[in-house]
């Protein structure tokens, strides 16, 4: 019976692990993400900056150019920069929850196999 009962909380524990695995993953990857949009909106801005105010400048949407004011794609590459940078703050913060998170079950389930060190063997035997 208390087999069954460890048994059962271990494979609940192994769910949530790969749950939290998976969304931190998941973070991680958007976060990848978000530094590239930083990057790259910082490197247009860099870029702008170095042109006289009286270019004509170009914004591409689609296949399509569209003449724009130097000042508009300046806001626009600005404005790129600052929600990139929020979203990786918040991504940052829940990315530092997940991993408390991720620690906190590593100890639960170290506590369950060390209360029952049969039940170990028992997962060591089924993933061989």
């Amino acid at each position: 019976m208390a087999d069954e009962v460890n048994k059962t909380a271990f494979l609940e524990i192994q769910g949530r692990m790969i749950e939290l695995t998976g969304k931190l993953k998941q973070v991680q990857n958007q976060m990848r993400t978000k530094e590239g949009e930083k990057k790259r909106a910082f490197l247009t801005l860099e870029e702008l900056n170095q042109l006289p105010d009286d270019t004509n400048t170009y914004k591409s949407i689609g296949r399509t150019f569209v003449l724009e004011p130097k000042s508009v794609l300046v806001n626009e590459q600005e404005q790129k920069l600052k929600d990139s940078e929020s979203a990786i703050g918040s991504l940052q913060s829940s990315k530092e929850y997940m991993e408390k998170q991720l620690a906190e079950v590593e100890n639960n389930l170290k506590e369950l196999l060390q209360q029952d060190p049969g039940l170990a063997r028992q997962i060591m035997s089924m993933s061989v």
